[in-house]
């Protein structure tokens, strides 16, 4: 179901009446996400379509889904991918996977509201734990997760083949 907010209602309970509105909803099927394509190359640039096509197809039947956030206009302007699962070592968790919010929204709340879409879906789910990699070079994303009590548990060690 969409959730209509405005941008940092949970942390700015006196918004202006001109506050942007964004609408939260999740994304069902594979053509929804591929037209989020040019949101994904702000975060992964060198990724045409082809490819995220094929890994779409390789991720929806294992459960991968995706909640976005629409500006006012209908224009996506942040996203997140997310698995559902469990291991051994965290129990039921949600996974958070390619978390982006345009340029020109950042530090709007954007953020935010995508965030805590997926901890309610989460709470829903009746999951353990919330986990995710963030890369290494991505200092803006380490500072909001830590500012949403995250803490590093462990390194998440990556081999090409």
């Amino acid at each position: 179901m969409p959730v209509n907010r405005r941008a940092g209602h949970q942390t700015m309970p006196n918004l202006p009446i001109d506050a942007p509105i964004y609408t939260v909803q999740e994304l069902h099927g594979l053509e929804q996400m591929l037209a989020q394509h040019p949101l994904i190359l702000q975060l992964n640039p060198d990724m045409p379509l082809s490819r995220y096509r094929e890994l779409l197809q390789l991720m929806l039947p294992k459960g991968y889904r995706m909640v976005a956030a629409f500006n006012a206009g209908g224009r996506c302007i942040g996203l997140s991918g997310f698995w559902i699962s469990a291991k051994l070592y965290s129990g039921k968790y949600l996974e958070p996977d390619n978390f982006v919010v345009d340029a020109a929204h950042r530090a709007a709340g954007v953020g935010k509201l995508l965030w805590d879409w997926m901890l309610q879906e989460a709470q829903r789910h009746q999951c353990d734990t919330v986990m995710l990699d963030a890369y290494v070079t991505n200092a803006a994303a380490h500072r909001f997760y830590f500012r949403e009590d995250f803490h590093v548990k462990s390194f998440h060690f990556f081999k090409s083949l």
